[in-house]
């Protein structure tokens, strides 16, 4: 009887020691949740030869500035969407980038620009499209988000909602710089001219004005993703042409149960694959990586004769991109430390 008193005490000491450990283990693992940010700036004919060193050093400059504002907010415990919407805000207020004051001028010599915004918990969503005055895109797709029952306002609408929220507006001249003014000319020149685009090499087909987009996927400590992408559409486009960019499931995807996705390319076959959905479904339902669906999503586009890429991470925090031109910008930031920037080739 004495013995099996000693046994019981054993017993009921190790289970309070294993009740113990598995609280700090848990508690641990709340401490040490991963959060991540990864952003873009478009995909394109992206060569370090074509690049000068001072302009190498401005985008690199501004993307890690952008990085670090999303990575901030993450670290002080913000959500993955205020992450997303700061970031794109940075690159959305610089010239670099085909987004906000550097967006590109369409046939008529104005800026048209869309955005959108995705919470990857509740797959509530909101975007614009074909705006011309809203100096945040990206802001306007989030109130869109989170103050009406809609998804996608554009054009005239868009910017009368905007106005009621207070957004910034700003007028013409606040995007007109010399460099995408050029570009127009240049385009519209070839238009002139009728050049049969089968006689042109690829680096004139691909040019990074057309695929400036910028976007930025996040995951906050709460396990939350969050995505969004903003862009000035392609050079010279006509008849309010709209791309990918503000098309959920095109351009912009976030599910917590997979990944979140941002896009950048030739957005008319971006739409046609569903491209940013079509990486999340080949996940739930293909078991693949995230890294493996980009490649299989982007195979796809190129089979199709489409050019551009995608980043994102999945609900782990693992960061993934692909693309099939010669470079794009991008770059991601983890709470394990990493920090990375990149142009060129994969």
């Amino acid at each position: 009887m004495k013995i099996s008193y000693l046994k019981l005490l054993a017993l009921v000491f190790l289970l309070v020691i294993n009740i113990s450990c598995k609280k700090e283990q848990k508690d641990t693992l709340k401490v040490e949740k991963r959060y991540a940010i990864v952003i873009h700036g478009g995909a394109g004919t992206i060569k370090k030869a074509n690049i000068t060193p001072e302009q190498e050093k401005a985008y690199r400059e501004k993307l890690q500035e952008a990085l670090n504002v999303g990575y901030t907010i993450l670290e002080n415990g913000g959500t993955s969407l205020e992450a997303v919407q700061k970031t794109i805000n940075v690159m959305e207020d610089s010239p670099l980038f085909n987004a906000g004051k550097g967006a590109v001028f369409n046939s008529a010599g104005k800026n048209e620009l869309d955005a959108s915004i995705m919470d990857g918990k509740t797959l509530n969503s909101g975007a614009v499209a074909g705006v011309s005055h809203i100096k945040n895109p990206i802001n306007a797709a989030r109130i869109v988000m989170d103050s009406t029952r809609h998804v996608l306002l554009s054009g005239n609408g868009a910017e009368d909602f905007a106005k009621q929220h207070g957004l910034t507006f700003v007028d013409d001249e606040y995007f007109h710089t010399e460099k995408r003014y050029n570009q127009l000319l240049k385009a519209q020149e070839k238009d002139k001219v009728k050049l049969d685009h089968t006689a042109l090499n690829k680096d004139e087909l691909i040019d990074d004005h057309r695929f400036g987009t910028v976007g930025a996927v996040a995951l906050d400590k709460n396990g939350n993703i969050a995505a969004g992408t903003s862009t000035g559409g392609m050079t010279n486009k006509k008849y309010g042409r709209i791309g990918d960019s503000p098309l959920i499931g095109a351009g912009t995807y976030a599910n917590n149960n997979t990944c979140g996705v941002s896009c950048t390319g030739t957005g008319e076959y971006f739409i046609r694959t569903l491209a940013a959905h079509e990486a999340s479904s080949l996940m739930h339902y293909g078991n693949l990586c995230l890294q493996d669906a980009f490649t299989d999503v982007i195979g796809q586009i190129g089979d199709l004769g489409g050019d551009g890429g995608m980043v994102g991470l999945d609900k782990e925090g693992n960061i993934a991109w692909f693309f099939n031109t010669e470079g794009m910008y991008r770059g991601y930031k983890k709470s394990n430390g990493e920090d990375v920037i990149q142009f060129y080739e994969m």
